[in-house]
Formats: structure tokens, sequence, C-alpha cells
């Protein structure tokens, strides 16, 4: 926590810091201008009713911008949807696999081919939004959303909310470049943290009210801090695999011999996992809506969060979802082959075929610890609502991503600091040599 005290007093933190504290400003400002043509009224009663719905979670990730129909309406998802898309076809196009191992040249590529799949599905989601909110009125038979429908308003629509989207990206970009952390996961982040003041002000109205009983609320701060810390606990552990690299002589000089480790995450998935089976649970609820035939009624209620079987299949989606994303991103045979490549090898453990299976199967173990975590903590929100009537979301998905870009962002804090200590270290070493 020294360390990063006095983070202040460097030049150059301070002004990455203010320029990333600017940014989430003007971010925050456009969630504010609504876009035109909207009965806002209308549109929050709306909201107010499918809460539990996709529109619900959007509206989560993009900070609110979605409830107040502004600008940003879309948010960063179509920019995490391309991002994932072109991850997954990483492993399915040779193409974009020989690019990305091409190292920063290819990168440059698959950024580039990551904006134009942003845009694209910016336009198709902006013209799905235009076209629904046509058909929607507020609840019990009120006003209409839209005041003036037509081709006008959808043309409108879709040319806004793609610039607000694509606006989006270049604030996200430039902050990763010019301030502290990812520039994309601070923008949810704002968004997440936005609406907690709020959240815990109708907590307090709830329990002064008495529909929590005051002797219940030490224990559920005792739990949420217990949470928090369970969070982080499983986010920072890692399982390190020792290495060690044999000695190569070239010349008169030794090289080599060194050990080292390989650092695994037990949850190596993040957050993606979560994202993904919040979004096909809520699929269900948000058709319930628009399909009033009676055996969707029946399926969407069935499947409606509080029922037993919503846990059982939040709970197997995530689980899935954490090895198949897992198994997508991280190629142990390519792992093992870079560390035969370097002359790098497991202790007890014969270089190539041998070190892939060896950490596949400390991979397979550490998902299914991971997977089981981040099981019970997205499944605790819905528990907490259901069960003890708390009336805000405290876990799951949200919380996942505040803490961990809390602690993405304080490592790039420290290492901004050993950057600099470093620095130092050299001038002090030329100014002794000299």
């Amino acid at each position: 926590m020294s360390g990063l005290a006095s983070a202040a007093h460097i030049p150059e933190l301070r002004k990455r810091a203010v320029f990333t504290l600017l940014m989430l400003l003007v971010y925050r400002m456009g969630v504010q201008i609504p876009t035109p043509g909207i009965n806002g009224e209308a549109l929050a009663a709306f909201f107010e009713q499918n809460a539990k719905t996709l529109f619900g979670m959007f509206n989560m990730f993009s900070g609110g911008a979605l409830e107040n129909f502004s600008i940003f309406a879309l948010g960063i998802m179509p920019y995490i949807s391309a991002s994932i898309i072109i991850q997954l076809l990483t492993v399915v196009i040779p193409q974009l696999e020989s690019l990305k191992k091409e190292g920063a040249v290819g990168q440059r590529k698959i950024t580039t081919y990551t904006r134009f799949g942003t845009v694209a599905l910016a336009l198709v989601q902006g013209l799905f939004i235009a076209t629904g909110l046509e058909n929607m009125s507020a609840p019990s038979g009120g006003a209409p959303i839209v005041l003036h429908p037509g081709w006008d308003f959808k043309l409108l629509t879709v040319l806004t909310l793609t610039s607000g989207t694509a606006f989006i990206m270049w604030l996200g970009e430039q902050m990763t470049e010019r301030g502290i952390g990812n520039g994309i996961s601070m923008i949810i982040y704002a968004g997440i943290i936005a609406r907690m003041p709020a959240a815990v002000g109708n907590s307090i109205q709830i329990i002064q009210s008495g529909q929590i009983p005051f002797i219940l609320v030490p224990l559920l701060l005792a739990m949420m801090f217990g949470v928090v810390a369970l969070v982080v606990y499983f986010e920072t552990a890692q399982r390190k695999i020792p290495i060690q690299y044999a000695k190569r002589v070239v010349g008169r000089r030794v090289y080599g011999g060194q050990s080292s480790h390989l650092p695994l995450k037990i949850n190596i998935a993040g957050v993606i996992p979560p994202i993904f089976a919040s979004s096909i649970m809520m699929f269900p609820a948000t058709i319930g809506n628009f399909i009033q035939i009676d055996w969707v009624q029946r399926a969407s209620a069935a499947m409606s969060p509080g029922t037993i079987y919503y846990y059982l299949l939040d709970v197997g989606m995530i689980i899935f979802f954490c090895f198949f994303y897992t198994a997508v991103t991280f190629n142990p045979d390519e792992v093992a082959e870079n560390l035969k490549k370097n002359g790098g090898f497991i202790p007890g453990i014969r270089p190539g075929k041998k070190s892939a299976e060896f950490i596949d199967k400390v991979l397979i173990r550490l998902t299914v610890v991971g997977s089981i975590y981040l099981a019970a903590v997205c499944v605790l929100p819905t528990v907490l609502i259901h069960r003890f009537s708390i009336p805000f979301y405290f876990g799951g998905t949200a919380l996942l991503i505040v803490v961990g870009v809390a602690i993405d962002t304080i490592s790039k804090v420290q290492s901004h600091l050993v950057m600099r200590n470093y620095e130092g270290f050299m001038k002090s070493a030329k100014l002794k040599g000299r």
C-alpha cells in the first residue's frame, strides 16, 4: 500500500490517472444524452418491469445507458462480442491462427478485424433494437416508447448507436494506451460502480421499512465482506508449475540453467462463462415478454430466476463454458512445444508430449475448482433475492468484474512503479560508472 500511496507523487502516473478519470467522465456524460424520438417515461416503465431479462443485463453492462436509451445505449458489448468471436475463429481459421503467431504485426491486423466486427455487430443490434422498440409500449397498455416510428427513426437510431459504440471503443483504446489499466474493462467497471449508490440507498430504505430484519444486517455485511475476500483470493490464486532451463554453451559463454515457473490461474476463463450463461439463461424470460403462447409462458416461468431448474441449468452452463473457453484460449501442446524449443522442461517430466499431458491434467483440475467457484459466486445473487429478499445483486458477474478490474489496475500501477525504480537503478549505475 505504501508503494501505491507514493504513486501520487510520480508525474507520469498522475497524468495517466487524470487522463483515465477524464475519459470516464466523458463516457458518463454521454450516458445521459438521449437518442432522439424516444418517450423516456414509457421506456423507464418498461425497464422497471423487465429488469430480470436480457434488457436488464445489458443495461447493467452499459451503466444505465440502455435504460435511458442514450447515444451509448449499446455500450461496449458489441466490442466484447466481436473480440470473443475473433478469438474463437483463430482456432478454426488457419489464417487467423498464423496472424496470432506473428507478434505485434499480426495483433494489429486482428485488432483491425475486431474493430470492423464491432461496427458490423453494432449496425445489426441497432437495427434490431430500433425495430423492437417500435413494437413496444409502457406496461398495461401505456404510451408507445417510440414517438414517431418509421424508417427515419430506424436509420437515425442505427447511425446514433453505431457511432456511440465506435466512440466508446476509441475511448477504451485511448485509455489503455495513455491511461492506467485496460480501457474497455474500466468503462464496464465505471458503469457498474455508477449504479451502486442507488442500490445501496434502496437497500437502506428497505431495511428502515422493516422488510429485512435489522438483526440480519450484521450477518449480511459479514457475508458480503467474505464473498469479496473469496473472489480476491480465487482471482489472484495461481498454480506454479516449476520450469528448469538446460545450460547451453555458445562460444565461451554458458547460457540458461535458470529455474522459473509456469503460472496457471485457477480461473483462466475470467468472466466470460458467467456472461455467456447469463445471456442464455435470461433469454427465455425475454421471449416470454413478447410471445403470449401458453406453453411459452409456462417454459418461461419454469426457467425464471428462483426455480430449481434455473439454478441447476445456470450452474451446468457456467461449468461447461469454463471448460470450453479454457480449451479454446489455452493450448497445452503449444506451451509444451515452446518450452521444448527454448530448452525448458518440467522436472521429472519428459519434454514434448508428456509435458503437454501433465499441463493438461493440471489445467483440468484447476478448471474444475475454478468453475465451481464461479458457479457459487454467480448463483449467490439469485438466492439472496428470492430466498432472503435482498434488493440488489451482490455477487455474480458484476462483482467479478469490479474485483478483477481493481486487481488488474493495482497490478498495472505496481508495474509502473517497478519500471520507474529500474530506471533509477540504471541512472545510478551510469553515474557510478563515470
